[in-house]
C-alpha cells in the first residue's frame, strides 16, 4: 500500500537499514495553549512521522563453495529485514535523521538504529 498520493515516490529506493519517513505534522499549539514557532517544533531532539518506504534490511554475504570454480560468482547479498514496515508510527532520533526535500515535501532518511519504537495499526491498510 502507497501512502503518498499519486505514487510519487514509486522510483525512489531506500539503501540498506534505513527508512524514509513522513514527518507527522506537529501541533503548532502547546498542551497548555501556547502557540510555538515553527523553528522551536523543528529542533526537538524526538521527533515521530510515518514510515513511507523501508529499505531491505543489513546486507549479509551468502557462502559461496570454493570447489566449484567453474560456477560463475555473483555477487549475491541477504538481508535480514527490519523491523520497521510500511505505514508504521516510528518515534525517532532527530540528530540521526537527514532532512531531504522532495517534490516539495520534507522526508527523513533514518537508520534503523535511530528509531525508538514503532506503533503499527495492523488494521489500517488492509
Amino acid at each position: 500500500m502507497e501512502l503518498t498520493k499519486d505514487n510519487t515516490l514509486k522510483n525512489i529506493i531506500i539503501v540498506g537499514d534505513r527508512v524514509l519517513i513522513k514527518p507527522k505534522k506537529m501541533s503548532e499549539k502547546t498542551s497548555t495553549g501556547l502557540y510555538l514557532p515553527p523553528g522551536v517544533q523543528e529542533k526537538e531532539k524526538i521527533q515521530s512521522g510515518y514510515v513511507i518506504k523501508a529499505g531491505p534490511g543489513y546486507p549479509i554475504p551468502i557462502a559461496t563453495e570454493e570447489d566449484e570454480p567453474w560456477k560463475e560468482k555473483d555477487e549475491k547479498l541477504k538481508y535480514v529485514p527490519l523491523q520497521a514496515k510500511e505505514g508504521d508510527l516510528a518515534i525517532f532520533l532527530q540528530n540521526g535523521a537527514y532532512e531531504v526535500m522532495y517534490k516539495g515535501e520534507k522526508y527523513f532518511i533514518v537508520s534503523q538504529s535511530s528509531i525508538l519504537m514503532l506503533e503499527r495499526e495492523e488494521d489500517l491498510f488492509h
